[in-house]
């Protein structure tokens, strides 16, 4: 094979293994993309549910409840210290309890 030759071939294969590279990075830029999209519907799903899922102590649930906060997504918005019955210590309940049920996602 002549030095011209061999040039081209890896021309070639210099070429190739850039298209191919910046094929992949727009594959993953798509991936990480719906995947964050997946992400998000997941968490709306999942906020969906009954505060009962939260596994809340009866004391802290009846508050919620009597607040109008049956879904937890009407917990995203809420200003928990304006809910009758909830004091500092169990807030912060509620607050783990969230925490926990959110980890899991």
């Amino acid at each position: 094979m002549s030095e011209e030759n061999k040039l081209l071939d890896t021309e070639e294969i210099v070429n190739n293994k850039i298209e191919y590279e910046a094929a992949m990075r727009k594959i993953r830029e798509e991936v990480v993309k719906k995947f964050s999209e997946y992400r998000n519907t997941l968490n709306y799903m999942a906020a969906d549910a009954p505060i009962e899922v939260l596994c809340l102590p009866a004391v802290i649930q009846s508050a919620l409840l009597a607040h109008g906060a049956l879904r937890i997504y009407d917990l995203f918005n809420c200003d928990f210290t304006k809910v009758k019955g909830l004091g500092v210590r169990r807030i912060g309940d509620l607050t783990a309890c969230l925490d926990k049920f959110f980890s899991m996602l």
